[in-house]
């Protein structure tokens, strides 16, 4: 089955999926050229283009916005079941109407494929927003989001996972604000037409990632 190389999932909502053509900001998703990879030249990179088509930005002229035009298998986008929201009280208290610190959600999700080769890199962007609650206020928060390359089945298997804790500042004077975090680098072996449908990217909210201490490299050791 193929699908178009962008999917929009929007918090609260079902995904976008199956057969559906979505009109795309992101351009051909297929590896013709360099230029799908590069962003130099009248090609914007992902990001810039993710950023525009999010946050309403006004495309660049030249660009390229246009519809996807290639017919590569890409493996489909949900948002994790319970994940679509993370709710942050004041310290020692347990999240309430009147101890909210701030509540994060993600408002929607987008990601495009290519294929080169032996190896399919899957693009992924989300979008989310900040609020403060009764007890919070301006100042930065650290919003864990996870996402993970799961191939479905009798046995799931994850395939690629990753943390992120992204920063999000809250200005004095505003009391909600949006983020956009942006993977480029999910690369994987090319799935075969048969596997690539029971392929799904997920995002979604970690708080159990909010809590695991950061590595930190070890300082390498003076000499005598």
């Amino acid at each position: 089955m193929k699908r178009g190389a962008l999917v929009l999932v929007l918090a609260g909502g079902a995904a976008v999926t199956g057969c559906t053509s979505v009109g795309s900001p992101f351009g051909s998703s297929t590896p013709t050229s360099a230029e799908n990879t590069s962003t130099s030249g009248t090609r914007t990179s992902f990001s810039d283009r993710m950023s525009s088509f999010f946050l309403g930005n006004p495309a660049p002229a030249g660009t390229g916005m246009a519809g996807p035009t290639g017919n590569v298998d890409c493996p489909t986008m949900d948002i994790r079941q319970g994940a679509a929201t993370y709710s942050v009280a004041a310290p020692g208290q347990e999240v309430s109407a009147t101890s909210l610190r701030y509540q994060a959600s993600i408002a929607r999700a987008a990601r495009e494929c290519a294929v080169l080769g032996a190896t399919m890199t899957i693009k992924v962007g989300v979008q989310g927003r900040v609020l403060l609650g009764p007890a919070g206020g301006p100042g930065q928060v650290d919003v864990p989001i996870r996402l993970a390359l799961v191939h479905e089945g009798t046995q799931p298997k994850t395939l690629w996972t990753k943390l992120y804790r992204i920063p999000v500042t809250v200005p004095p004077g505003q009391t909600n604000v949006s983020f956009v975090h942006i993977e480029e680098d999910m690369t994987i072996p090319t799935p075969s037409a048969a596997d690539v449908d029971d392929y799904v990217v997920y995002v979604g909210f970690d708080p159990s990632g909010a809590r695991e201490p950061e590595k930190r490299v070890p300082r390498a050791k003076k000499r005598q």
